[in-house]
């Protein structure tokens, strides 16, 4: 029980304030809401830039971290595409804002997220020789490319509806 209490004490404050703002926006993505392109690229850009960060400062830039990461990502992005298929969106080009439906996806993609890039980050601090292992290193990499991805192919699939949508009107859009 002790190691668990030094783990929690040992987490930097930033962590817990990045789990309540993912908790925050996943609650309220179950709403149906009008959102800015701006606000929906909040989450992809986090997670993306939270996953190329512990690449770089666990792996390094090379191609054996880069290239899972990067399909990982690739793979992603295919899949937020395809959670957004069948959806009607709405766009407003003239405020900047895209109306979408309650999305029930989005709290506990990020809730998964945020718990493996938690684990692995326990885990490369208290062990670092466990994530060099053969196994480990592609498992991290991929997993948080994989959900960095689902995050930019989700944004990617409001941003293009968003930029189909006729000028500066409203206009209903669907994959």
């Amino acid at each position: 029980m002790e190691w668990v209490v030094g783990i929690v004490t040992q987490t930097p404050a930033w962590v817990y304030l990045l789990l309540a703002y993912l908790v925050w926006i996943g609650i309220k993505a179950r709403r149906p809401g009008q959102v800015s392109l701006t606000r929906l690229a909040i989450v992809p850009a986090l997670l993306t830039a939270w996953g190329l960060h512990d690449l770089v400062r666990l792996y390094g830039i090379e191609a054996a971290t880069v290239l899972p990461w990067l399909g990982a990502l690739g793979l992603g992005a295919l899949l937020g595409l395809w959670l957004l298929r069948g959806r009607a969106i709405t766009a407003d080009r003239t405020r900047g804002l895209i109306h979408r439906l309650a999305d029930g996806t989005v709290l506990p993609l990020v809730l998964v997220a945020f718990a493996l890039k938690y684990t692995f980050g326990v885990v490369g601090a208290v062990s670092p020789a466990t994530l060099e292992q053969p196994f480990w290193r592609p498992v991290d990499l991929g997993a948080y490319g994989l959900f960095a991805g689902i995050f930019v192919g989700k944004f990617l699939g409001y941003l293009l509806r968003y930029l189909r949508a006729a000028g500066p009107r409203e206009g209903p859009l669907r994959t």
